[in-house]
Formats: C-alpha cells, sequence, structure tokens
C-alpha cells in the first residue's frame, strides 16, 4: 500500500482531476475501477471521483509496487521519487539562459507573481525548443524553493495570460493552484482591467472607441477587423495621452481581449502602431527602424488592476515601467507623458 498526502498545490482540485496527473499512465476507466473497489481511497473511505481535495487528505493506493510504480511513470517502485528530474532541469535552464533577459518582478505574493515581459520573449512555448516565460516562471520558483520537483508531477506554475512575443508588459502568472484558479476566473469574468500604452501614427485627438469583429487568417498568424456579426466581437476603448508632429501616444484598455486585437484595430482606422511590421505603414517603420533600430510594434501593457485573492473588494494596481526605447522615442516626437512610468 502506498499513501499521499494533499498538499497545497494539490488541493482544491476534483479527486479524479488529481488523480489523472497523479497517475499519467493509467487510463481514466481504470482509475475509476480502482476507486469503485476501494482499491483507491480518501482518508480511509470510498471515494466517487467528484471530491474536492483539501490540504491534509490522505490517499491510499492498494496496488502492488510494479503497478504504482507503472501507472505513475516512476522510474522505482513505491512512491514517485522526489528527486531532481529531467524537467526540473529543463526549467532551471530555463531560468538560467532568461535570468539576464531583462524580465522583472512588479508583484509577488504567495499565489501569484506578475512578471515585466520585455519585448522578444515567449510568453508560452510556440515549439518543443522554446525557452519561454513560462519555463522562466517555474524555474524562478524552483531556485527560489517556493516549489519542489516532486510537486511538478501534480501542478505546474503558469502564465495565466499571454502577450505576443514582441508586446512587453504585465503578465499575470499563478504561482499556487489557488493563484492560477483566481487569476483564471477573473480573467474569464473580465474583472481584471488591463491598460495599454502605445505610439501610433496620425493624431488622435479625442478618446474613441472601437468597435467591430475579427477574421483570422491562421495560415498567415494575421486578423482582419471587418463588419460581420458572428465573428469575433471586439472593443477597443482609446484616450490621446500626447498628440506632435502626426503621431499619437495612446492610453488603451482592453473592452475584450482578443489576439492582435489593438495593433489591427487601430491599423483598421489609418492609425497603425509604429514598428508594427505585420499591421504598420512600412514607410513609417523604416524611419524608425533607422533611427531607433526598432524592430517590432511598440506597444506596452503597463497596468493591471487585480481583485484581491480572498475577496475583500480590494484590487491590486501594479505598474510596470516603459522600456527603455519608448522614452527615447517620445522624447524625440515631443510627446510629453506628465504621468511616464
Amino acid at each position: 500500500m502506498q499513501s499521499v498526502t494533499i498538499e497545497k498545490n494539490q488541493a482544491g482540485q476534483r479527486l479524479d482531476k488529481f488523480l489523472r496527473k497523479f497517475m499519467p499512465l493509467a487510463g481514466t476507466g481504470f482509475l475509476y475501477k480502482m476507486l469503485r473497489k476501494k482499491n483507491i481511497t480518501l482518508n480511509g473511505k470510498r471515494a466517487e471521483g467528484g471530491e474536492i481535495l483539501s490540504v491534509g487528505d490522505n490517499l491510499s493506493f492498494f496496488f502492488s509496487p510494479e503497478t504504482f510504480a507503472k501507472m505513475t511513470g516512476s522510474s522505482t517502485l513505491g512512491m514517485p521519487s522526489l528527486q531532481e528530474t529531467p524537467s526540473a532541469q529543463a526549467y532551471h535552464q530555463a531560468y538560467r539562459v532568461l535570468r539576464d533577459s531583462g524580465i522583472s518582478i512588479l508583484y509577488e505574493d504567495n499565489d501569484i507573481l506578475v512578471a515585466n515581459k520585455p519585448a522578444g520573449i515567449l510568453s508560452q512555448k510556440a515549439a518543443a525548443t522554446d525557452c519561454s516565460l513560462n519555463e522562466w516562471l517555474i524555474g524562478y520558483l524552483l531556485q527560489k524553493g517556493c516549489l519542489s520537483p516532486g510537486e511538478l508531477r501534480t501542478f505546474r506554475p503558469s502564465v495565466c495570460n499571454r502577450l505576443d512575443r514582441n508586446t512587453s508588459g504585465i503578465v499575470l502568472c499563478g504561482k499556487s493552484l489557488a493563484g492560477s484558479q483566481h487569476l483564471g476566473r477573473c480573467i474569464r469574468e473580465k474583472h481584471i482591467r488591463k491598460i495599454y500604452r502605445t505610439i501610433c501614427a496620425g493624431e488622435i485627438s479625442r478618446e474613441i472607441t472601437l468597435r467591430g469583429y475579427l477574421e483570422k487568417d491562421c495560415t498567415n498568424n494575421r486578423v482582419r477587423v471587418c463588419g460581420k456579426a458572428g465573428l469575433n466581437y471586439i472593443e477597443t476603448i482609446c484616450r490621446p495621452l500626447a498628440v506632435s508632429g502626426g503621431f499619437t501616444l495612446l492610453e488603451v484598455n482592453l473592452i475584450t481581449g482578443k489576439t492582435h486585437q489593438i495593433r489591427a484595430h487601430l491599423a483598421s482606422i489609418g492609425h497603425p502602431l509604429i514598428g508594427d511590421t505585420k499591421y504598420g505603414d512600412e514607410r513609417v517603420n523604416r524611419y524608425f527602424r533607422g533611427k531607433f533600430n526598432l524592430q517590432y510594434q511598440l506597444l506596452h501593457a503597463n497596468r493591471a488592476e487585480i481583485p484581491d485573492l480572498a475577496d475583500t473588494g480590494k484590487r491590486n494596481i501594479v505598474l510596470a515601467p516603459y522600456p527603455p526605447i519608448f522614452p527615447e522615442i517620445m522624447d524625440e516626437l515631443g510627446l510629453d507623458d506628465s504621468d511616464r512610468r
């Protein structure tokens, strides 16, 4: 008989969901059969699988050591090894690779971490060989001792929202299961307010609300704004902070959050983001590429308002400072931001 005591990052989820992660080589039908036959028990009693696990709950597995090792994918008999695993080593390596990349931590508590992602870094892997902010996060937590290699069997901290590779700024990350669930729920229910800053071509003199629908072109990884209902509805609020010399410093509030929404929406009304090679103006981009070596769209997620995990009604406000190139270009264009961050 083997037993497992539920810890913080395993609590709060259904028993059957935990078992599928803990015993990845066991089929779902097999797990339910073992629950019915009391070969897997919860706190010494028969369980159905839908129970929500709590810290301190005890799971008992009445399997042979060989069967237990096979179903958990452990290289040893008995309890799964809590020693360093290849996946943990990979996360340590990712942290070392990205440690000097410019990623910074804006806010951190026991459950949530808010990172400031530089342009050029993926939020999550696009290919198996990629090294992203997500891997950096796990490597950082392993390095800090907030996460053990053994916990990676049943819980992996992750980013909860994504920015395009070449968009900089705030990325929300769940350190614990409770933190991940809280952020995921807040994002789904639109309780998190995120504000972006950008510089666009052309002058916008007043606040505008843009509405439309996005049509995806998956082949070319592009979207197109159109008036066709039934597609992905988008709504974007743009507030000018400064206007000068044919350019506008904008504060952008996403009412919806779709892929490339800000870039495509502003380009659709003739105000593309400077540096945007996908939706932008090549003549404008050529100037900023030559003058500032700007290789990507100048778009920065600089503010987030996050409801408190304890559900007290309090909102944590997190600010991400501009990347260095942003104020450099603002100064060149004469765009005076009195609230510069």
